[in-house]
């Protein structure tokens, strides 16, 4: 007996189950973070920045009236024939995030062959549809296709399995 007079009682109080349960369940979420699918974050981190840069470029080439090339490179991309704007010294990247990200270029069936390794991206508003496979070294299996129909911007395109 306690000091009180009534029976000792075992066992643990709702809000202590409560509390045990939220650090069990948090612990289970950073678990889940912890081991997502890294390489596919890698792709879809690129592919964003990628349709950035060439929706930039685009609109430089646009405002120029100078068309630009976008094609890959042994260590990245590169931009050729991009205008810089007067006063403005920063050019676009030409290099991926990850060093292991590699990139093929996909014309349209219409396009000739001999420019199949480079991206058109002006000065017109409407070019023609193009698109690029993203993937890694490391994991061949994952891939990601960036693609434009020729007049709405670059984006990821969700392919079935």
């Amino acid at each position: 007996m306690n000091r009180m007079g009534r029976p000792w009682q075992a066992g643990f109080t709702l809000l202590e189950l409560l509390v045990v349960l939220a650090i069990i369940a948090l612990g289970t979420a950073g678990v889940g973070f912890a081991i997502r699918d890294g390489g596919q974050d890698q792709l879809q981190r690129e592919a964003t920045r990628l349709s950035a840069l060439l929706g930039s470029a685009r609109a430089r080439s646009q405002v120029s009236g100078v068309p630009v090339r976008w094609q890959t490179t042994d260590t990245g991309f590169m931009f050729s024939g991009l205008a810089t704007p007067p006063g403005d010294d920063a050019d676009l990247p030409n290099h991926w995030l990850h060093t292991d990200t590699r990139a093929a270029v996909q014309q349209a069936l219409s396009q000739p062959t001999a420019q199949s390794d480079a991206l058109v991206l002006g000065p017109e508003p409407i070019i023609a549809p193009q698109s690029v496979w993203l993937f890694s070294v490391g994991q061949p299996e994952q891939r990601l296709r960036l693609a434009t129909d020729g007049l709405r911007p670059f984006a990821v395109v969700v392919t079935p399995p």
